[in-house]
């Protein structure tokens, strides 16, 4: 449907599709839909709350965001660069008050094996990319140069530091496309949630309360 009649997209779309489609409800996107499907609503109504949580910089345009910083960071260091070139871009980064993005997790604290998979699929099809290559130069160095600074407890790469250059490697440059695709792989996932809560009854979720007093307290325990 994309156009494509290459066996090797093939295998990059299961690939994409399978480790980007949803295996737990914690994240923006899955938890939107639970909440909203918890509702009893229309499942299409249910998904499309997901999929605009999915819209956002640090959620589904995460991708995009991380292919921004390797395009730019190409473009100042070329194709004939160090480790040592890519160390002082990313302190530089860090230096002018911005993140080096894809690299941490909320959950995970080594590197994410959606990333791992994605660099094998790259080892095994892909041979001298430059872009990729960047990518792999940058998990040699970056992680260092995170934990150099004491601020960070997670400086593994995610699962969005590699997706954007792999698609980029096959001419797939339109960026704004890439929440689709992530959209569509989601859906298998926080569907089929939605099935089993139906399933189960589960209630309408609901969040906590806190009265004054309580936040008072917390203030006054916070002061102290």
């Amino acid at each position: 449907m994309l156009g494509y009649c290459d066996p090797q997209v093939d295998e990059l779309m299961r690939l994409y599709l399978t480790i980007h489609a949803d295996h737990e409800g914690g994240n923006v996107s899955a938890h939107a839909t639970h909440l909203v499907g918890s509702a009893l609503s229309d499942p299409y109504l249910s998904l499309s709350a997901g999929l605009n949580g999915l819209a956002g910089p640090l959620h589904g345009l995460a991708n995009q965001e991380c292919l921004r910083f390797y395009l730019d960071l190409q473009k100042a260091v070329g194709n004939k660069w160090t480790d040592a070139d890519l160390e002082k871009y990313a302190k530089d980064v860090l230096a002018s008050g911005k993140v080096i993005p894809g690299y941490g997790h909320a959950v995970l604290r080594e590197t994410d094996p959606r990333f791992i998979v994605q660099m094998q699929f790259a080892d095994k099809h892909i041979k001298n990319d430059p872009l990729i290559e960047i990518v792999k130069g940058c998990f040699r160095v970056v992680p260092k140069v995170l934990e150099a600074t004491g601020k960070v407890s997670n400086p593994w790469p995610n699962v969005d530091c590699g997706s954007g250059s792999l698609l980029m490697h096959y001419g797939m440059n339109h960026y704004d496309y890439y929440t689709v695709m992530f959209g569509v792989s989601r859906t298998f996932g926080v569907m089929s949630a939605l099935v089993w809560s139906r399933a189960l009854g589960l209630p309408i979720e609901r969040p906590n309360s806190a009265t004054v007093d309580h936040l008072r307290a917390m203030a006054l325990k916070a002061g102290k």
